[in-house]
């Protein structure tokens, strides 16, 4: 007479157990191998992403620092095996600085953009008024273009002022800038600012782009030009520039992004960045 002996049964489920621990620890590190692969991929796509908007920034620093290109909407371009980057360069001596302008031109400005010439008045007055309490208090000496607020946030202050727009705000924001200075570069400048400069009519700045466009770097000309209006420009260096970058990459997702640098004689760095504004797309 045979019987079964439930040492062997219990030998079966002990190893039919140890079977399926196998296959889900088996299962577990497959999962956990392609995680940690796809972390590496993302990784790996954002550093040499990193690398283009670097190589972006250095190939405008580049273009400032030869001082041989008028930085108006310049468009340079840098491939790598990895993807491309294109650099669009403004200058941001050629707009008008809302920190450091005359309230004149303040008002001007305004009154380009739509608001009524007593508004625009009153509005510029305390614009004056606004960051002379501002600066007072921050008065540092430095080697780099020192500013209170991001140009974002000067904006924003000057839209708390009494009858302000968020519409002319709108208007202003791409013809400004709080890296500039008093004057504004005509070489650079772009056609609505050369249009808000106080006494420029619609012909005059006609006038003033076909000879611009004629003879770019006849600064003597061109200020000439402006009529009354020439008090408020001045031919200068172009140290600080506003860089559009695009990404383009062989593998992974763009980027685009937004950044103003500065390059300076004998600054212990090539170029700054004062302001860095990343975004995918």
């Amino acid at each position: 007479m045979t019987g079964t002996d439930p040492r062997r049964g219990a030998v079966l489920v002990a190893v039919l157990w140890s079977i399926s621990l196998l296959a889900a620890l088996a299962m577990a590190a497959s999962v956990a191998f392609r995680s940690f692969t796809g972390v590496m991929g993302v990784d790996r796509h954002r550093v040499e992403r990193d690398a283009l908007i670097t190589a972006g920034l250095e190939v405008a620093a580049g273009a400032i620092q030869s001082g041989t290109t008028l930085l108006r909407d310049v468009e340079l371009a840098v491939n790598l095996a990895t993807g491309s980057v294109r650099a669009r360069l403004s200058d941001e001596g050629g707009r008008i600085d809302i920190t450091k302008a005359p309230a004149d031109v303040l008002a001007a400005l305004l009154r380009s953009v739509g608001a009524p010439p007593a508004t625009a008045d009153s509005a510029a007055n305390a614009i004056v008024e606004q960051r002379g309490n501002s600066n007072a208090a921050r008065r540092t000496p430095a080697p780099i273009p020192v500013v209170p607020t991001t140009h974002e946030q000067a904006l924003a202050e000057i839209g708390r002022i009494a009858g302000m727009r968020p519409q002319w705000l709108a208007a202003i924001a791409p013809l400004t800038t709080i890296y500039g200075s008093e004057t504004v570069n005509p070489l650079t400048a772009p056609r609505g600012v050369i249009a808000a400069l106080p006494g420029v009519n619609a012909a005059r700045v006609e006038a003033f782009l076909a000879e611009r466009r004629a003879a770019p770097s006849d600064a003597s000309r061109l200020s000439q030009m402006l009529g009354p209006a020439q008090r408020h420009v001045t031919v200068k260096p172009q140290r600080v520039a506003a860089v559009d970058l695009t990404v383009t990459m062989t593998e992974g997702q763009g980027a685009a992004a937004r950044a103003v640098i500065a390059v300076l004689p004998q600054d212990s760095e090539p170029y700054r960045v004062l302001v860095f504004t990343p975004g995918l797309r």
